[in-house]
C-alpha cells in the first residue's frame, strides 16, 4: 500500500520475477520499506537483468593500488591506514597500518583478506575485541558486493570457502544484511601494545572505483593514542636510518 503497487505484483517481485520493473517502483518500495542507502542499492543490484551487467572483467574489484595512492599512504605517518577493495582484500598499507594489523598480514597468502582472517583464523577473536559486530559487518559488506558484482568469480570462491569452513559465517550469510561502511569503531588487542579503541573513516579512491582508504585514529591523550605512539616509536627504532643516526649521535 505504501509503495502503491498491488499485492500480486509485489509477490511477483519477491519471487524474483522483476524483469521490466521501473526505477520508480523500486524507489517507492525502498521508501515504503524504509531501506537504508546500502539496502536500496542492493535492491537495485538484485533486480538488474543479465543484459544490464557489464563485462565481467569490468565488475571485478581492483587488485592494484596506484603509485599516487601509495604515496598518500606513506605520508600518513601518524595514523594506521590501508587500502582495501570490495572483497576486503588489503592491497596496501602504511607502516603503522601494517604494524597495527600485523595479525592479519601474518598469513602468507596475498592479498591479505579481512573476512578470511576474521572467520578462519583463531587469532581473530582475540585481536578483534568486538568480534561479533566486526564479523556481522564484514558479512554485510560481502553480501552487498555479491549483489553489485555477481560475475566476480573470485568473490564467489571466497564466499564458498567461508561458507564451507566457518559456521559463524554460514549462519550470518542467509540474513541478506547489507551495509556500506563509511565510518565506525574497532576494538582491537594488539600483541605488543595491548587494547586500543579506535575509530575509522573509509574514503573512496576517486580514480580507482571500488577501492577505499581506511584511516584509523584515537582520541588525543587516550590510552589508545598512547598505544599508537608506542607502536610508532617501536617502528622508528627499527628503521635502519634512525638506528644509524642514534649510533652516530654525540
Amino acid at each position: 500500500m505504501l509503495a502503491d503497487v498491488s499485492v500480486d505484483y509485489y509477490i511477483r517481485l519477491e519471487r524474483g520475477n522483476a524483469r521490466g520493473v521501473s526505477d520508480n517502483v523500486l524507489n517507492a518500495l525502498s521508501d515504503g520499506l524504509r531501506l537504508s542507502t546500502a539496502e536500496r542499492d542492493y535492491l537495485f543490484d538484485l533486480v538488474r537483468s543479465p543484459d544490464d551487467i557489464t563485462d565481467a572483467k569490468d565488475t571485478q574489484p581492483l587488485e592494484e593500488v596506484s603509485h599516487g595512492i601509495r604515496r598518500v599512504l606513506e605520508t600518513i605517518g601518524a595514523a594506521p591506514a590501508y587500502v582495501r577493495n570490495a572483497r576486503l582484500d588489503l592491497l596496501a598499507a602504511n607502516r603503522l597500518g601494517q604494524a597495527l594489523f600485523e595479525p592479519v598480514f601474518k598469513n602468507p597468502a596475498r592479498p591479505a583478506n579481512l573476512a578470511r582472517f576474521t572467520f578462519l583464523d583463531p587469532a581473530a577473536r582475540q585481536f578483534f575485541r568486538n568480534w561479533e559486530s566486526i564479523a556481522s559487518d564484514y558479512v554485510a559488506l560481502l553480501r552487498a558486493e555479491a549483489g553489485r558484482s555477481p560475475a566476480d568469480h573470485v568473490l564467489s570462491e571466497l564466499i564458498g570457502e567461508l561458507s564451507a569452513d566457518s559456521q559463524a559465517f554460514r549462519s550470518r550469510w542467509p540474513a541478506h544484511n547489507v551495509q556500506a561502511s563509511c565510518s565506525g569503531a574497532k576494538e582491537v588487542h594488539h600483541p605488543l601494545v595491548g587494547d586500543l579503541s579506535l575509530t575509522f573513516e573509509a574514503l573512496d579512491v576517486a580514480d580507482q572505483p571500488g577501492l577505499r582508504l581506511n584511516v584509523y585514529t584515537a582520541e588525543p591523550g587516550s590510552p589508545a593514542q598512547n598505544a599508537l605512539d608506542l607502536l610508532a616509536s617501536r617502528l622508528a627504532s627499527q628503521d635502519p636510518v634512525n638506528a644509524r643516526r642514534a649510533d652516530t649521535a654525540p
